[in-house]
């Protein structure tokens, strides 16, 4: 009966795997990702009562146990379930962080707790400290993200001295770690919690300098830890669907960070020694641009776009603020009536995390052919007649090419300015994340629509509709 439960429990491990690897390529396109994330949560359901009722161990199924474990599942399922479904859309960025910080904190707990089982076995206690640290310091960060990307955290905070701080606490983390792994019988003993406090603190120093342009591609970062660390849980553990979990997310994440990094004129080196995001923002905070800045009405703007024949959107994180991805979907509708061409032109960190535009857009059923990469949009502005930028603001800036003591100089930008007529939808003339002003602003070209985005853009189609 135990091979056969043992058997049982393989067999859903492997089951689980596929429908993580077959959720995740579902996410690939707008059109089946829904379904995909729930492919995936099936297969997450079916490892965790497999898990319960399959184990071989006889301890593990008893009825207290199993109504523990169940209680803590259940309310855990809840609460994520609340959450995720009462969250505005622009709260979506720290709720990713705090969730994939649960991730890493669980992982770090687990190896804590696992330093007690592995007897003398020095390659499995290596594999618990690797999961324990690389979780704690997923946890940490996350936490650190997640009060940036809220606000509570507004200023990257770097003291003097940060780097050597930063890589003694690395270096303490490594050596902590290995004499938790060599402790008498495998306890961990006070290295073991040592090593974990070390690495908790590595993961606050590592995230506090980073200035909120570069959040996205320190949210992916984390996220490939976190999925790292549950892969080693998963090794720890013989545990087939962790480990199969673990690498998809850590790679994933790993390979978007990469993109992100491409995307910022980043070296992943950067990212982990952290203070990336800070450099030279003093210089040009408080910079003044010469230049005027033109006003245009709703009207005008309504019938500028009315006699365009093709019409360039680039959103930004002030379409989500102000909830306007529908009423951005009714004006794409409008224009493509009177015969118009949109398209979306997406920057890769647009927003405040990785596709943070293209899951708002999506909401609203924007065809996702028409939303182009930086790459594909680019070469398309020196034709487009009006570029409306709704809530956009570091991804436009040419001062990532024109100022070179600018935080984000270097940083791959939408070609904005080059398209015959720009028109920029915003609350006021308030810098972007990266906390600089923006030269687009001041460009003979370019006209400034202040509003909400929701209610500007409302009118337009409100006007459009007259015309």
């Amino acid at each position: 009966m135990t091979h056969i439960a043992g058997f049982g429990l393989d067999i859903c491990y492997v089951v689980s795997s596929v429908t993580f690897i077959a959720g995740l390529r579902m996410m690939s396109s707008p059109k089946t990702a829904r379904n995909g994330n729930l492919v995936a949560a099936a297969g997450m359901f079916l490892a965790l009562a497999a898990t319960l009722l399959l184990y071989d161990d006889h301890a593990s199924r008893e009825t207290m146990k199993l109504a523990v474990i169940g209680g803590g599942i259940a309310l855990g399922g809840a609460a994520g379930w609340i959450t995720a479904r009462s969250v505005r859309m622009t709260a979506m960025p720290q709720l990713v962080s705090l969730f994939n910080g649960m991730g890493g904190g669980c992982a770090a707990l687990i190896g804590l707790m696992e330093f007690g089982h592995k007897g003398n076995d020095l390659a499995a206690h290596s594999v618990v400290a690797a999961g324990m640290i690389i979780g704690g310091v997923s946890f940490a960060g996350s936490i650190i993200a997640f009060l940036k990307l809220s606000g509570a955290m507004k200023k990257p905070l770097r003291f003097p001295g940060y780097n050597i701080v930063n890589g003694v606490v690395l270096a303490g983390v490594f050596v902590l770690a290995g004499l938790a792994v060599h402790a008498s019988r495998g306890s961990g003993g006070p290295p073991g919690y040592a090593a974990l406090a070390a690495a908790l603190a590595y993961g606050v120093l590592f995230v506090l300098p980073i200035g909120g342009a570069d959040m996205p591609v320190v949210i992916s970062l984390l996220n490939s830890f976190t999925g790292l660390a549950v892969a080693f849980s998963g090794i720890a553990y013989n545990n087939q669907a962790m480990l199969t979990g673990g690498v998809l997310v850590g790679a994933a994440g790993t390979f978007l960070t990469i993109i992100m990094c491409k995307a910022m004129n980043r070296s992943l080196v950067n990212v982990v020694f952290g203070a990336f995001g800070a450099t030279g923002a003093a210089a040009t905070a408080g910079a003044s641009i010469k230049g005027t800045v033109k006003d245009i009405s709703v009207s005008d703007a309504a019938v500028l776009m009315n006699y365009a024949s093709k019409v360039m959107i680039v959103p930004g994180y002030g379409l989500a603020v102000a909830q306007a991805q529908h009423v951005v979907h009714e004006l794409e509708t409008a224009l493509e009536a009177k015969g118009v061409s949109v398209r979306y032109a997406i920057h890769p960190v647009a927003g405040r995390m990785p596709g943070h535009m293209n899951v708002l857009l999506a909401e609203s059923n924007v065809d996702y052919d028409k939303l182009l990469d930086m790459e594909s949009a680019n070469p398309q502005f020196a034709t487009t007649d009006v570029a409306l930028v709704v809530g956009a603001n570091d991804v436009v800036n040419p001062a990532a090419r024109n100022t070179a003591s600018s935080p984000i100089y270097g940083m791959p930008i939408l070609d904005v300015e080059s398209a015959r007529n720009i028109i920029i939808i915003k609350r006021s003339m308030n810098t972007g994340y990266a906390g600089i002003e923006n030269e687009l602003f001041y460009n003979p070209k370019a006209s400034m629509l202040f509003g909400d985005a929701k209610k500007v853009l409302s009118g337009m189609v409100a006007e459009l509709k007259k015309i």
